[in-house]
């Protein structure tokens, strides 16, 4: 049984100080525009990235992963059969796993596979408000809807993350990174609301850090890596903010 927590600042920078230590690995099947980003946001936090999307790998890679990220953003026949296979292996090692389905408002095809995916229980489906509004309510998985606040629900538990900057939407791929963050805290926080409460707080205090000492979105994104890589338990108390909507 998973023990949960009131979440707060304290047990955020629990979870960021545990996965420094244990050092997490976190398989990505990634939007193929951000996977260098991405990879970059999960090494800022110290756990380990894989990326490959090769089906005679995949079962592997995911079998010595402790967490599974998957991103819709680019699609093809392959990569579908790939994912579906992930999947499979994740379930079956009862290894933590997160989607974000990314788009599939634009596309019929993409909603179609990402419901499947629903279907199969993930650990937490993450998507912007017009993707989440297509999904109906689920009963195992949390629910993120990002936006100016990121609203995170499972059952009748509820919480609000406010934190971040206008200039994280004009960095490509920082939603993507933040899906990989989450996935490296699920690694070592089996509550699923405490863990990606932590990833978006603690994304979220990086952007602000990183903007004031950045002069636009092209400074923005390597000062966001250092802000991400140097955030404290400091940091994390004085900036967070949270807010609980318990049912």
């Amino acid at each position: 049984m998973i023990r949960t927590f009131a979440i707060n600042a304290e047990n955020i920078a629990d979870v960021v100080e545990r996965v420094r230590h244990h050092r997490p690995r976190v398989h990505c099947l990634m939007n193929t525009v951000v996977q260098k980003f991405t990879a970059d946001g999960i090494t800022a936090v110290d756990a380990i990235p894989s990326m490959t999307s090769s089906m005679e790998e995949i079962a592997s890679f995911v079998a010595k992963a402790n967490a599974l990220t998957i991103n819709l953003g680019t699609l093809d026949a392959e990569r579908r059969k790939v994912i579906m296979h992930a999947v499979q292996v994740a379930n079956g090692e009862k290894k933590p796993w997160i989607v974000d389905p990314v788009h599939c408002d634009y596309s019929p095809s993409r909603l179609a596979f990402a419901q499947q995916l629903l279907a199969l229980s993930p650990t937490i489906i993450r998507g912007n408000a017009a993707e989440m509004e297509l999904f109906e309510e689920t009963v195992n998985s949390l629910r993120i809807q990002t936006g100016p606040q990121d609203h995170l629900s499972i059952g009748k538990r509820s919480v609000r993350v406010s934190n971040g900057h206008p200039w994280m939407a004009k960095v490509t791929g920082t939603g993507c990174l933040s899906g990989g963050v989450i996935a490296a805290f699920m690694a070592v926080e089996p509550d699923p609301l405490l863990a990606a409460s932590a990833a978006l707080c603690v994304t979220g205090i990086a952007a602000q850090l990183a903007a004031t000492y950045a002069n636009g979105p092209g400074t923005f994104e390597p000062a966001f890596l250092d802000a991400l890589s140097a955030i404290s338990r400091q940091d994390i108390i004085t900036h967070a903010r949270i807010e609980h909507d318990e049912g």
